[in-house]
């Protein structure tokens, strides 16, 4: 949903539970920095067997009542938290029927980004389990989603993202959405070129480095222009892609990366890289998709 005045709105996913307080703060930190508004979305799931805890079971109607009032206390009380921190951002709220992951994904498309937090799954919960959100949303939203598994480290001096570059066209989008969120937040920019050497065979590593030196220092030319505000630094590493950015993530404001293409992770999908920082990166995620990039 747009807002009355066209602009599209974050959206953010609502936990149940009040003490999980992280994405609904950053969510809306993130709108006063934009000037967005900011849409606070709440998904209810269906009954299970254990959500009954007696013998007399009660009707559906109750229990869909019961359930509506819930959540329209988590979302007054979602509003309220974003009205106190915020009082200039415009908030909408919705509460709907549905996976999260379902629900998010139908609101993606007229969203400026989509922001959910991390319980923290295993590789196996979050690929089957249903309480999986991230992961399903990363692979499907037609824009930026933020998973905050860490929080932002704001202490660090001075602040800095981090964007993993692989020369792609479909992953220059990435690259020009870490540009915008460090002018934004007034940090410096780190941008890493992953080579990784080959399993099998042999290759010059001094040309591999050279054309990656070229190449990053390619991709980040557009967005150093645009933004000459933001300081960037450049840097070729050897090594598993995700291994790096994740070390590299560790004391960031956030770890950008694209979610398709190939290049400099030679002969890995952006996608497999995104997967696995969103496993083990130490701070929040930005996934950006290659526009037209996603299934429907």
């Amino acid at each position: 949903m747009t807002s009355s005045r066209g602009r599209r709105p974050i959206v953010v996913g609502v936990d149940p539970d009040p003490s999980q307080r992280p994405a609904l703060a950053w969510a809306a930190d993130e709108a006063a920095r934009r000037g967005l508004p900011l849409r606070v979305v709440h998904a209810q799931g269906v009954p299970t067997g254990g959500y009954w805890s007696s013998q007399l079971r009660p009707s559906w109607e109750q229990w869909n009542e019961a359930l509506h009032e819930a959540g329209d206390r988590i979302l007054e009380e979602a509003v309220a938290f974003v009205e106190e921190r915020h009082p200039r951002v415009e908030v909408s709220w919705l509460l709907a029927e549905g996976h999260p992951a379902w629900v998010l994904r139908e609101e993606a498309p007229n969203a400026a980004m989509v922001v959910v937090g991390s319980w923290h799954l295993s590789s196996a919960q979050e690929l089957f389990g249903s309480s999986a959100v991230g992961l399903p949303l990363t692979a499907h939203a037609p824009c930026p989603v933020v998973v905050l598994r860490e929080p932002e480290h704001t202490g660090r001096r001075p602040p800095y993202l981090v964007v993993g570059v692989d020369g792609s066209p479909e992953s220059a989008p990435a690259v020009d959405f870490a540009f915008e969120e460090a002018a934004l937040r007034g940090a410096e920019l780190r941008a890493l070129y992953v080579w990784h050497p080959p399993l099998l065979g042999s290759r010059d590593e001094d040309a591999a480095e050279r054309e990656g030196r070229r190449v990053l220092s390619e991709s980040v030319a557009g967005g150093a222009a645009a933004h000459p505000e933001v300081e960037v630094r450049r840097a070729f590493v050897r090594g598993h892609p995700v291994r790096v950015l994740t070390e590299a993530s560790e004391h960031a404001l956030g770890l950008v990366v694209g979610t398709r293409g190939h290049g400099g992770f030679t002969g890995m999908l952006l996608g497999s890289v995104s997967q696995g920082v969103l496993h083990h990166a130490r701070c929040p995620v930005f996934t950006v998709p290659a526009p037209g990039g996603r299934a429907a």
